[in-house]
């Protein structure tokens, strides 16, 4: 998938139904692509604002689903490694702590499939769905440098790929809060979305 543009990501919220904001407040929204190789950033988390009539749009190289160790060794006191499901999650994140450093938090329900065949392929069909609070976070890879691979990185999170991207979306949710208040809401499309007509 070609890197996303703000009207192409608009066109599929509206089609859906899902809200997104155009009165300066962040709007969050990942895309899923159709590259299922695993343990790769193959994905795009988007950051993006309108302001004084002009949209500013940043779409994050990331992954939305689960790094290869996480696929082989899920967490045993859970059904399986989470994979969020793709929909609209009003609310759901503030900014908060992921492991120490700050990250967006999850602090509303979302829905996840539950991956409990130890493969490092992504196919969610016929999988059993949990809702709940599960620490599905949006954070960043490596502090340092951007990640090559996955690996450990997520267990279910959604993760941006290089820690400037990761510092520079921060930067501008918490500059939000002092108008909008500490909440942020975030949907999660899939690339097959963009290649429906919209009728």
């Amino acid at each position: 998938m070609n890197s996303p543009n703000v009207d192409s990501v608009l066109t599929v919220m509206t089609s859906k139904g899902y809200p997104f904001f155009d009165t300066g407040r962040i709007n969050l929204v990942g895309i899923r692509t159709d590259d299922m190789e695993a343990n790769k950033f193959n994905d795009f988390i988007t950051c993006f604002y309108k302001f004084d009539g002009m949209w500013s749009f940043f779409p994050f190289p990331g992954t939305t689903d689960p790094g290869t160790f996480w696929r082989l060794n899920p967490d045993p006191n859970v059904s399986g490694t989470a994979i969020l499901k793709p929909g609209y999650y009003p609310n759901s994140h503030f900014v908060g702590l992921h492991k120490g450093y700050e990250a967006l938090q999850q602090k509303q329900p979302v829905t996840v499939y539950r991956d409990a065949n130890r493969d490092a392929k992504l196919d969610v069909t016929g999988m059993k769905e949990d809702t709940g609070i599960f620490g599905i976070n949006l954070h960043r890879a490596n502090e340092a440098a951007p990640s090559v691979q996955v690996d450990k990185w997520s267990a279910g999170c959604q993760v941006l790929q290089d820690p400037d991207h990761f510092t520079f979306m921060m930067r501008l949710c918490k500059r939000s809060i002092g108008r909008f208040g500490n909440s942020f809401s975030y949907g999660l499309l899939e690339e097959k979305d963009f290649a429906t007509p919209v009728a």
